[in-house]
């Protein structure tokens, strides 16, 4: 039987790294306590000083970085795709004119 990958939410994370900076505990004792994986606070705790406010996205939220990108994305494609269609009726015209 396989296991289950626990998910918290951004403010469980953001409680743990300060419950961490302020109790004097070892990040390997709070991580006992609270059941959490062996790294766990540490890749928490990094993540939030990268990305600050927007560290911990959840599941389907992007940052405002990723949400442009992906708006990007879908943008050029219609374009390409209008780009498609414009050449294949310059060659209909141009056929018909011959």
């Amino acid at each position: 039987m396989g296991r289950k990958n626990k998910t918290y939410t951004k403010e469980f994370k953001i409680e743990v790294i300060e419950l961490h900076a302020n109790s004097g505990k070892s990040m390997a004792q709070i991580e006992r306590e609270l059941d959490l994986g062996s790294t766990s606070i540490s890749r928490w705790k990094k993540e939030f000083e990268q990305e600050g406010e927007n560290a911990f996205p959840g599941k389907g939220n992007l940052s405002p970085e990723q949400e442009e990108i992906r708006r990007l994305k879908r943008e050029l494609e219609t374009v390409r795709q209008e780009r498609d269609i414009l050449k294949k009726a310059i060659a209909i015209f141009s056929q018909a004119k011959q």
